[in-house]
């Protein structure tokens, strides 16, 4: 008789425990088709967290292969905890996104601490050294208390973590929008860098071999976190939730480096991070991944507790964990290195040569599962999408007021100044950061060269909502752009799909139609996805968050010596690249004045994007340029006074265009200012102003005068979050 006490194999079927763990009644007669027989308890909390939507993506699988995986640059892509691109010189930068929403939505702090902690991990189970960390987050208005709590938890967790391990967050975006009510997203992306031959993939293989945990002791927390972020949040939901994971930075820390050290052992078969469904995930992944079958020893993992059952220890997400694969007889070598770091560790069970997944605990065992099923036989659905037909109204802005706009825009908490959070985040901790948050991409220097990796992680979801097929190219666009801004090469992208309930017909063709077209800019700009998560579910008492692609892309600087006098000074002459037409479906002007999206006419021409994009870099990087800026959102108005009080210099700037123009969010436009005595020679440039060392930003059109005190816009862009958290109401 099992000395824990749980639900019989009858009681499972009769109460149809197996729904509450998120499995339908058609999975649970395919596991009973698997196994041969019915599954006991255990067995089917493993099933249904490994065919969870957060860990089988068994909704959008069948988009994710759409997208190039592969080029002349890409290692390794999707299916290993990060994706590898080759930087040269025997070098190669280490990526990854990925979100912790529900858990955010839940407890703000340790939710965004360990959603960082958790993508460190991915990185350095690769076997790289982070370099950096970026994040993109939703959060409802903050003129709501409840997202105040959140937007100031998710900040500070994010810093917490990230501060105590060391390494700096570079870049990131924050946007606020009545459709994140309660649903906050958090999208954390981290880079790394490592030499070619210290690639590692999550592989068990070679019979015998022993396999060992290490890192903090497993507790009951976060168990079914994987089922609980693979459903909508609700009131019901509240009495589900798992105990929220509490992420340990000192411990990841010590995690880290012992595991550094650990893959410079030639002994070394495989690791990976104990992430979403820890102990389940991590085991039976690396048994499939290496063609192996593995036996684990239950009683032997280090716990928190007494009592802690093989369900609880095997579902449970208890944080800052590895597991490991190394040699037949070179187990204390690994143990007396991770002791050495002050960490716990053990021998927890051996690869076999059976393809079966078997659990056991003191000789009793809890499971006993077909390796190959349970980690690549999860069910697939293809559902029937549908397209509203949306109303598009003829909505008017001949007659704006210039300035009210202009004033209204810098105050909203998504178009102003963020420092509001990256203040609290260690920026130059490594000492190689090169470009800090604000108004480029990150860049940090690769430590003993003259290379340099950019980073950037951007989202458009009004863009997507008004038209998901073109909204989905230009949110990959719009990175590539970033990095195209400081001079980069991009390299490749990682992509975190954040949707509401695949199951509604209109969700699910706005998950098909936007992956479609991110796909198609892939192609086109060059940028193979190699790694990347699915977030869907995204619903809160059955409102939908709007589809929210947040793409993590990263670039190559060859030779960062141009950066050294790459700031725009007084006097330098401003150009404008790209036409400016009359696009306003999904754009903050249209926000202001009409609140919903209007689904109004949109496109990109990436062609386009990838012509002058070459060109602009080139400028920059032949020393023409001494500041570009992609144009988003807010338009040419909003993105001068970005450069305005970035660089506290004047402005004067006239343009031939309508009042309303000056705020449109027409896509490929950069603002270019040329280096004193250069000239601007790109196709669709044209000369607009000039910088002045005098304190007004002056920006005029054929009707209207808009003149601005530097000082006054910095304030407002500045202190508009700080002005909202001040709030009692």
């Amino acid at each position: 008789m099992s000395k824990f006490l749980e639900p019989s194999i009858k009681e499972i079927e009769t109460e149809h425990l197996y729904r509450d763990m998120g499995l339908t009644d058609e999975e649970y007669q395919k596991v009973i088709s698997i196994l041969g027989r019915k599954p006991n308890f255990t067995e089917i909390g493993i099933f249904s967290v490994m065919w969870s939507e957060h860990c089988s993506y068994k909704h959008s699988k069948p988009f994710l292969k759409q997208f190039p995986t592969t080029g002349e640059r890409v290692l390794m892509g999707p299916g290993e905890g990060a994706g590898v691109v080759d930087i040269g010189d025997n070098q190669a930068v280490v990526f990854k996104v990925e979100s912790h929403n529900h858990p955010s939505a839940i407890e703000p702090y340790q939710g965004a601490a360990t959603g960082v902690g958790g993508i460190i991990r991915d990185i350095v189970s690769i076997g790289a050294r982070p370099i950096s960390l970026l994040n993109s987050l939703r959060f409802g208005e903050l003129s709501n208390k409840t997202n105040r709590r959140l937007f100031s938890g998710v900040v500070k967790g994010i810093g917490g973590y990230g501060n105590c391990i060391g390494i700096p967050t570079v870049a990131g975006e924050i946007e606020f929008d009545e459709r994140y009510d309660g649903n906050p997203l958090v999208n954390a992306m981290c880079v790394g860098i490592i030499d070619h031959d210290k690639i590692q993939k999550g592989t068990a293989k070679g019979k015998g071999n022993p396999v060992i945990y290490v890192g903090l002791k497993t507790g009951r927390d976060g168990i079914h976190g994987a089922t609980f972020a693979s459903e909508e949040l609700s009131e019901a939901s509240e009495s589900k939730r798992p105990s929220v994971q509490i992420g340990d930075p000192f411990v990841g820390k010590k995690l880290m480096e012992a595991t550094l050290e650990a893959i410079t052992y030639p002994e070394l078969v495989g690791i990976q991070d104990m992430g979403a469904a820890g102990l389940t995930s991590s085991s039976s992944e690396m048994a499939a991944k290496g063609g192996s079958g593995i036996h684990l020893h239950l009683e032997k993992v280090p716990t928190r507790e007494e009592g802690i059952s093989p369900y609880e220890m095997m579902l449970s997400e208890t944080q800052e964990r590895m597991l490991l694969v190394v040699e037949k007889g070179t187990e204390q070598k690994f143990l007396d290195l991770f002791e050495h770091h002050e960490l716990d560790s053990a021998v927890i069970g051996e690869v076999t040569d059976t393809n079966r997944f078997v659990l056991s605990y003191e000789d009793e065992v809890y499971a006993d599962i077909p390796v190959e099923p349970l980690a690549d036989e999860a069910p697939v659905y293809i559902l029937e999408g549908k397209t509203p037909n949306y109303e598009t109204k003829d909505n008017k802005y001949e007659d704006i007021d210039v300035k009210d706009v202009f004033n209204q825009l810098i105050s909203h908490p998504t178009i102003a100044s963020k420092e509001f959070a990256y203040e609290q985040y260690d920026q130059q901790v490594g000492a190689n950061t090169i470009r800090k948050p604000g108004i480029h991409a990150g860049v940090v220097r690769v430590e003993g060269t003259k290379k340099a990796i950019a980073s950037t992680i951007d989202g458009e979801a009004r863009y997507v909502f008004n038209n998901p097929y073109e909204g989905g190219k230009m949110v990959v666009a719009e990175a590539y752009r970033n990095l195209i801004s400081v001079g980069a090469t991009p390299l490749a992208m990682t992509d975190c799909l954040n949707y509401g309930s695949p199951e509604k017909p209109e969700i699910y063709q706005q998950l098909a139609d936007s992956t479609k077209g991110m796909a198609e800019a892939c192609e086109i700009l060059k940028t193979p996805v190699v790694s990347g998560n699915v977030s869907l579910y995204n619903e809160t008492k059955g409102t939908s968050i709007f589809p929210t692609p947040v793409i993590g892309m990263v670039g190559l600087i060859e030779d960062v010596e141009y950066l050294n006098d790459f700031k725009p000074q007084a006097s330098e002459r401003i150009y404008l690249v790209g036409d400016t037409e009359n696009n306003f479906g999904g754009s903050q002007i249209e926000k202001l004045l009409y609140r919903d999206v209007n689904h109004e006419h949109c496109e990109i021409d990436l062609n386009t994007e990838v012509q002058r994009g070459e060109t602009i870099k080139k400028a920059i990087v032949d020393g023409k340029a001494s500041h570009v800026q992609a144009l988003g959102k807010g338009g040419i108005a909003i993105g001068l006074a970005k450069l305005s009080a970035h660089f506290n210099l004047g402005v004067e700037v006239n343009l031939e265009l309508t009042n309303a123009q000056l705020f449109s969010e027409t896509q490929g436009r950069y603002i270019v200012v040329a280096k004193k005595g250069e000239t601007i020679d790109i196709d669709g440039a044209i000369e607009i102003g000039k910088l002045t060392d005098d304190t007004q930003f002056k920006l005029s059109n054929q009707t209207t005068q808009l003149t601005v005190d530097v000082k006054n816009i910095r304030e407002q862009l500045k202190g508009a979050i700080g002005q909202c958290m001040k709030s009692k109401v």
